[in-house]
């Protein structure tokens, strides 16, 4: 027993990992445990039962939405792969016109959220789109339809693309070219190099940039829910059995909420496993080294380029202009107009004014959170930290309208009524966002030398005081760049918002969803805007921070 006091030290970052433990334990594993309980349970059965799954996977209706968003899912993943990893290519191996800012503007493609894609491309190519009409008043011509299945693939490919990219850039850019010289010289073409040695090199990268786009878009709610009409997905099904104006059943919602849970984890696994088979050691002091290509074929080389990723970016030039177009009942009607600001300030500043007053509170939790998690986890390695490093994970295995109902079913109660609150909504996005501060964070600590801490306790002071006035300054570059990651994704939040707003906590996400829904595309836009222009100030920010490299968690 005394042995066992001794190796218990009750100092700052003890009562640190109790306070940390405690926060997850109370807003993400309670809330989730409440609901896994909550869907053996039924309205129409007394006590346990079953009968949530099995009315699952014996209906037709029920079950066919997970082999769509299986589907959705699997396509999407395939699409991306075919346009990300050839731009991967040409970016990091050729001097590509312009690379510098196609960067940028492939980077700022992903940060704006899935949905305002899909009201973009309906404002573009829907029943009274631009293009549409344009094509059917001009050629007599009816374009395809954009809502559906193939509307869902097409935004969540162009959406998702820069994932495959980052992933497969960042690879390309640290493989030994030493590698690649050695097939040369054994008589290998570039075909053939490519196939044989530099794609299964890298596919450990290209595999988590695949698994990024999985879980995004089987997690996905705006995108479908806006463009897929009668082709439901998992996402959509759960918020529809929740909000259903029938009287939701929270029972089979939980249930739902299950099942795209255990998807989610068993393709993490997969992939996981899958890498851990396929991972190479190698150094990188010789990184390839960029081919130079002149006139016509530097011409084509940057065209397919510059053609993915202006469709990319399409989304945002798109509710920019039309945020400006006058509007009425029927649409846009053409013409200069600031209406769209004005209405929206008039009836949809409290929006405006929840989502930065929510985000900056999440975000200076985040922070301070951040940090002690990412020390916690770099420097005082043990049981405790592998499980704090667990918990930051779980929230990627959880779509955002699950955690959502997982903690109104939570917190819908006594002795903690939180439903409704913008204390719920801050939680929401603190639990959600963190894993990006934490990743940063904690990748500038293991670069950090140990030996300015040491220093600095060896002199007298307190560890405490040690990690807020040296540790705290050193890291603040590092954490700063995830934070504004977090920042972003905190502004662009619909999936889990949308599950857990009340009538004075909505968002800008929220609101432009409604608007979207009542047909108001103009004030949309102009809400879009909004967000557009604050994910710019804020990415420019991240890149002037972080010197222009780019980590996705």
């Amino acid at each position: 027993m005394l042995k066992l006091k001794k190796k218990v030290k009750l100092d700052f970052w003890f009562w640190i990992k109790v306070i940390v433990i405690l926060f997850m334990a109370a807003f993400l594993i309670y809330p989730f445990f409440t609901l896994l309980s909550r869907s053996f349970f039924s309205a129409k059965e007394p006590g346990f039962t079953l009968a949530n799954y099995v009315k699952f996977f014996t209906k037709k209706y029920y079950y066919s939405t997970l082999g769509r968003s299986l589907f959705i899912s699997i396509t999407t993943t395939i699409t991306t792969l075919l346009l990300g990893v050839p731009i991967a290519y040409l970016m990091s191996r050729y001097n590509v016109w312009g690379k510098k800012y196609i960067h940028i503007l492939i980077i700022m493609s992903l940060m704006s959220p899935p949905f305002i894609g899909a009201y973009s491309w309906i404002v573009l190519f829907g029943r009274a789109g631009v293009i549409t009409s344009l094509f059917s008043d001009w050629f007599g011509i009816t374009l395809p339809s954009i809502y559906g299945k193939i509307g869902i693939i097409t935004v969540f490919t162009f959406k998702l693309m820069p994932y495959i990219y980052l992933y497969t850039s960042g690879a390309m850019g640290s493989i030994d070219s030493s590698l690649e010289e050695a097939a040369e010289n054994l008589g290998s073409s570039k075909l053939q190099r490519l196939m044989k040695i530099t794609l299964p090199v890298i596919m450990p990268s290209i595999a988590a940039g695949a698994i990024m786009v999985f879980m995004t878009s089987l997690a996905d709610f705006g995108t479908p829910m806006l463009i897929g009409e009668g082709y439901t997905v998992l996402p959509v099904l759960v918020y529809n059995e929740y909000m259903s104006e029938m009287g939701g059943n929270a029972y089979l919602a939980s249930a739902l909420s299950v099942i795209v849970v255990l998807c989610s984890t068993a393709v993490l696994l997969v992939q996981k496993y899958y890498v851990s088979r396929k991972n190479y050691v190698m150094t990188s002091m010789r990184p390839p080294e960029e081919i130079k290509v002149h006139g016509w074929k530097r011409f084509w080389i940057t065209l397919p380029v510059i053609v993915v990723t202006f469709i990319g970016i399409l989304p945002q030039i798109v509710v920019v202009i039309s945020s400006f177009i006058k509007t009425d009942f029927t649409g846009f009607i053409g013409g200069f107009s600031l209406n769209s600001y004005i209405t929206i300030l008039n009836r949809l500043g409290t929006n405006i004014r929840n989502t930065f007053v929510f985000s900056s509170i999440a975000i200076v939790i985040i922070i301070l959170i951040g940090m002690l998690i990412s020390y916690i986890i770099v420097r005082k390695k043990g049981v405790t930290s592998n499980l704090m490093d667990l918990l930051i994970m779980f929230p990627y295995v959880i779509p955002g309208a699950v955690l959502g109902i997982s903690l109104i079913v939570a917190f819908n109660k006594e002795p903690l009524i939180l439903t409704g609150t913008a204390a719920i909504m801050i939680i929401a996005f603190v639990v959600r966002k963190l894993p990006y501060t934490v990743r940063s964070g904690s990748a500038f600590l293991h670069q950090m030398d140990e030996s300015v801490e040491e220093a600095s306790i060896n002199l007298g002071v307190s560890p405490m005081k040690t990690f807020f006035t040296v540790t705290a300054r050193l890291m603040a570059p590092g954490v700063l760049s995830g934070a504004i990651l977090s920042w972003i994704t905190c502004i662009n939040e619909l999936s889990s918002s949308v599950m857990l707003y009340g009538g004075k906590t909505s968002t800008i996400s929220v609101a432009i969803y409604t608007e979207v829904v009542r047909n108001s595309y103009g004030t949309a836009a102009a809400l879009a805007s909004i967000l557009t222009f604050s994910t710019i100030i804020s990415l420019l920010i991240f890149l002037k921070i972080s010197k222009g490299k780019v980590s996705v968690v």
